[in-house]
């Protein structure tokens, strides 16, 4: 257990470095609110873009490709969105109940939970973990375009409108570009798969320090209350109810501690590049990213203690 702790330590504390420096940067005058705007549009449609089609382009989806995993983890995230969505519906006002939902589900899985992954089940963990992080891209993206069109200002909210704005979604383009690459393992040229590197290397301290600039005092406890409620929702709630799910229908070994540990993972970074693509709450956004991030060093090493515990993992 102490050798888990310290991993998900090893892991959340660069991200907090990143977001520390935003803060400084900002406080100190060397980047301002039109750089953070500018930058979170360069991360949304270039960098994040680049950094999930190699992702995807690196996966071996052949090695761990598991009909029953992957059903289940899309009828469990279907399931842990409209949960989230309903209790927003509730618990929010209606201008913030987007970037409330997407913070209350969208998990850092591509990140943290692969590199948990990696470290308890080894190689059978990165090809599961991959696997998985190709369909948690397309199936987050998705279901964060939506909520967030239903609530933003500047999207439509039609049904027509809604279709567009997903299928336009540059996070989603590169998923989608990118599968056939993986699938049939075609190969890319050396000079441009560095260039995509390159941009891809960008995404998470930008991203995160972009983060960091936008955080106050003033704004966490604005966005304070509804911030810990979503935080709450996604790191205690969801994965409660979601591994307990995976349990009942028999998961048992890598299989169970795979899902959990996804289902886990603090709210992803670019749920703030979206918030601010969507010109909704970023603060709110930013807040719950922070506070589930803290959480996470805790609630994952109770779960795992606990499946360890039962002989289930």
């Amino acid at each position: 257990m102490l050798a888990i702790f310290f991993l998900t330590l090893s892991i959340t504390a660069p991200v907090f470095a990143m977001l520390f420096m935003g803060i400084v940067l900002k406080r100190v005058g060397w980047i301002n609110d039109n750089f953070i705007h500018t930058a979170s549009a360069l991360v949304f449609n270039v960098t994040m873009p680049a950094l999930l089609f190699l992702g995807i382009v690196h996966a071996d989806l052949r090695t761990a490709m598991q009909p029953k995993v992957l059903g289940y983890f899309t009828l469990a995230t279907l399931v842990c969105f409209g949960l989230a969505w309903g209790w927003a519906i509730w618990r929010c006002p209606r201008e913030d109940r987007g970037i409330y939902t997407q913070g209350a589900f969208r998990g850092n899985n591509a990140v943290i939970g692969l590199a948990l992954a990696a470290s308890m089940y080894g190689d059978y963990g990165i090809s599961l973990g991959a696997v998985l992080a190709g369909l948690v891209i397309l199936l987050y993206n998705t279901l964060s375009t939506i909520v967030l069109a239903v609530y933003s200002p500047v999207i439509k909210s039609d049904p027509w409108s809604v279709c567009k704005s997903v299928v336009k979604n540059p996070l989603i383009i590169s998923v989608l570009a990118a599968i056939p690459f993986a699938v049939f393992k075609i190969t890319l040229p050396g000079w441009l798969q560095a260039s995509g590197e390159y941009l891809a290397s960008m995404t998470l301290p930008l991203a995160l320090i972009c983060i960091g600039g936008t955080l106050s005092l003033a704004s966490l406890r604005k966005s304070g209350n509804l911030a810990l409620s979503a935080s709450l929702v996604k790191m205690i709630s969801l994965p409660l109810v979601a591994t307990l799910g995976a349990w009942l229908l028999g998961f048992r070994g890598p299989e169970l501690g795979t899902l959990f540990l996804y289902f886990a993972s603090p709210t992803a970074a670019a749920s703030y590049v979206m918030a601010r693509a969507a010109n909704g709450n970023h603060e709110l956004a930013a807040s719950i990213i922070v506070i589930t991030t803290l959480m996470a060093a805790i609630t994952t090493n109770i779960g795992i203690f606990v499946l360890q515990w039962g002989g289930w993992i």
